[in-house]
């Protein structure tokens, strides 16, 4: 518990250092492992898109998406795959390349919800491939707050 309260605080510090971001996201997700979910924009398509995952050990996930929409689809409706790595804490110490597949939809009000996969291949010790990591993501927008508008 103290771990998931350090990892929180640290959150909201980091939350802070990049307030002037335009539309970055927090919040968490949902799925084999719980996790703090962040997503900070670089240009108009790619981003940063962390994560701090809690199960018996802790994982930090660091990943680079590109997102795009449909020509004609729903507004908020984004669709995004992406690549990074994965490092797990703990008893055993593991390095992964994991992929990160998903979609999302912002709404009008600053909240975006998403469903993704995250299947990585561990490249220490094991060197085992995992195809099982499924989740539900629920994120706040910053940024623009309750005026946010969604963009293509």
């Amino acid at each position: 518990m103290k771990k998931l309260l350090l990892v929180s605080v640290l959150f909201l510090l980091l939350a802070n250092s990049i307030s002037a971001q335009s539309n970055w996201e927090a919040g968490v997700r949902f799925g084999n492992d719980v996790a703090l979910d962040i997503t900070i924009p670089l240009a108009a398509s790619p981003r940063l898109h962390g994560a701090v995952y809690f199960n018996n050990d802790i994982a930090v996930g660091a990943y680079f998406d590109w997102m795009f929409a449909l020509s004609d689809g729903p507004k908020g409706l984004k669709f995004y795959p992406g690549v990074g790595p994965e490092v797990y804490f703990g008893n055993n110490f593991n390095v992964a390349v994991a992929g990160d597949f998903g979609m999302e939809y912002s709404f009008n009000f600053p909240l975006t919800i998403g469903l993704d996969w995250r299947p990585h291949f561990m490249v220490t010790n094991n060197m085992n491939f995992s195809s099982s990591n499924w989740g539900l993501i629920a994120r706040f927008r910053f940024g623009e707050g309750s005026s946010f508008v969604r963009s293509n």
